[in-house]
């Protein structure tokens, strides 16, 4: 028997007991002797046996020599690594490591959260995450377009017997047992935040103490919130004035955590929708006490030093012109289905000489790659894990041995050596990730510095006090269509795994069940066929993110803040 940790970009970070070829959840800590689906079934999803080039097998020593080839032909400048986080442990960052010692290029931006972090940042200037373990000690907790059931199912242990509050456009399986659930129009939840702000002002329900010492400028916040009109605002967002005193009576003097999704910031103003968000958390005095906070993503290498150098040229991973590359290198990542705008993408894509995917599975990306490279799953290498969902830092020590496939440290130390770079032992860099881990009473290990309650001493701006909103642009976004929702399947991740096929309706849009119907928007369109789901409302259409063709319909347009994708900007229409 031997413990590891789950390398997949997920909140919850469970670790793993490896024992006699299964996989086991750990009942220490966070995981709760417990595993998701995509775990339990991970040794059963095919992974890539074999190095291709242009179609063929070839062997590993033959694939190292074509990719040795494929960079040393081109100047540095037309070299880029496009590395994604299919696997999210901290040793993935030794590729970059090699291509920045080089002088190519790296990809920056975000393709989930990057919108609502920027938001954070300006209004408490850092993101520090409220952790899972003070979510298990309030009384009310806000689900706020975030679905525990499939997204970070170790939560919902810590929330049984409290009060639940569901804000979501869909009738989530939380919603359904939910104390109230308020089903809001799509891309309104910044009003829908403003309003509560206003209301609560108005009900003598703010924490005047606490806005006194850090957020005193509420009053002129609460100025601003006056600028809506009340019953025209309620209506846009279809929202009733007696679910905004239902949520209000619910959370009044008590232990309020709000656990935002990333669906809610994935527009051009995401920002200012997690700022607003935030500013009614303010406003009910819930930083820095136990029990308290917004728990969203806060960053996985808080409080990390990275030992690899990464200084280089960057372009933005939402909208990467690939063509101006000669050899693109892409690690972990599947942009032909996971970035916005896929018939730009793959435009762009076609028109690199030397495309290399370096991964795990077959997809659109390694069906298109010039040169394809087996990597190594978590179990036949070693590594180190962190989380933005807790403050917890897992060992991965290598469980066996495999002949398939080659690890990232393993393929950056053969080109380091072989383009002249140094690079130090594996052992070193597993050492200094191992150096930030500090063990708590309980025997589990959570990374040095780290807040479990952050905040406690006001915020990380200036003068220590919150940040809120001085001016409001409210997008109505009232253009025909109905929305878009993208959200995370129960049985994959992403593109990995099983991958849905289809798209959802409410049944009384008249669509037959397994219509075939094409999807379009001002970027593209897909077809698929449709099933019926009266969970959704009326005016959504939801197709799960990974589905093939999904991203033909949205725009590789950046959010105004934070470099981010903005996945459910487009509207779209149904046509047979």
């Amino acid at each position: 028997m031997s413990k590891t940790a789950c390398p997949l970009d997920c909140y919850d970070a469970c670790e793993i007991i490896y024992e006699e070829g299964r996989l086991k959840g750990s009942k220490e800590g966070y995981t709760q002797g417990f595993l998701c689906p995509h775990l339990n079934h991970y040794e059963k999803h095919q992974i890539i046996q074999k190095p291709r080039l242009n179609g063929s097998e070839i062997s590993m020593n033959e694939a190292l020599e074509a990719l040795k080839s494929m960079i040393r032909e081109p100047a540095p400048n037309e070299i880029l690594l496009y590395r994604g986080s299919g696997n999210f442990a901290l040793m993935q960052e030794v590729s970059e490591h090699f291509f920045a010692s080089l002088g190519a290029t790296l990809a920056n931006g975000s393709l989930c959260d990057g919108a609502g972090e920027a938001g954070i940042e300006e209004g408490r200037g850092s993101n520090k995450n409220m952790p899972l373990t003070e979510v298990a000690k309030s009384d009310v907790v806000i689900f706020w377009g975030r679905n525990p059931h499939v997204t970070s199912s170790h939560i919902l242990p810590l929330v049984k017997g409290k009060a639940i509050i569901v804000i979501d456009p869909v009738k989530t399986q939380i919603a359904k047992s939910a104390d109230l659930h308020i089903q809001l129009k799509p891309h309104t939840d910044l009003e829908l935040a403003l309003l509560l702000s206003r209301f609560l002002y108005i009900e003598h329900g703010h924490d005047k103490e606490f806005l006194d010492s850090y957020a005193s400028d509420y009053e002129d916040f609460h100025s601003l919130t006056q600028n809506i009109r009340i019953k025209a605002t309620l209506d846009k967002i279809d929202v009733s004035l007696g679910q905004i005193g239902d949520l209000l009576h619910l959370v009044k003097d008590k232990k309020v955590a709000i656990v935002c999704g990333v669906g809610v910031q994935k527009y051009r103003d995401g920002a200012e929708v997690l700022r607003a968000i935030d500013a009614f958390a303010v406003m009910l005095g819930l930083f820095g006490k136990e029990g308290c906070g917004v728990s969203y993503l806060g960053s996985s290498r808080a409080n990390i030093i990275s030992p690899f150098n990464t200084k280089a040229p960057r372009v933005s991973k939402v909208d990467t012109d690939f063509s101006k590359f000669k050899t693109v290198v892409i690690q972990g990542s599947n942009p032909l289905s996971q970035m916005p705008d896929t018939l730009r993408v793959r435009e762009s894509l076609s028109k690199v000489k030397n495309v290399v995917y370096f991964g795990l599975h077959e997809n659109e990306t390694s069906e298109a790659a010039h040169l394809v490279i087996p990597a190594k799953s978590f179990l036949y290498k070693n590594d180190v894990r962190t989380s933005y969902g807790h403050n917890g830092i897992s060992f991965m020590p290598k469980q066996k041995d495999s002949d398939v496939g080659i690890g990232e440290y393993e393929l950056s130390a053969y080109l380091c050596r072989e383009f002249g770079i140094a690079i130090e032992d594996e052992s070193f860099y597993i050492e200094h990730f191992k150096s930030f881990a500090q063990e708590a009473n309980d025997g589990t290990l959570y990374v040095k510095g780290r807040e479990n309650i952050p905040y406690q001493d006001g915020f990380d701006t200036e003068n220590k006090e919150f940040v809120f909103l001085d001016e409001l642009d409210l997008d109505t976004n009232e253009s025909e269509g109905m929305f878009l929702i993208s959200s995370k399947s129960l049985k994959s991740l992403n593109s990995q795994f099983e991958r849905q096929e289809s798209v959802y309706l409410h049944s009384s849009l008249g669509y037959g069940e397994d219509e075939e119907v094409v999807v379009s928007s001002k970027s593209g369109s897909v077809r698929l066929r449709v099933k019926h789901n009266d969970d959704l409302r009326k005016d959504c259409v939801l197709i799960y993110s990974g589905t093939k063709g999904v991203n033909n319909l949205t725009t590789s347009k950046r959010s105004f803040s934070g470099n981010s994708a903005i996945f459910q900007e487009n509207k779209v229409e149904i046509n047979r």
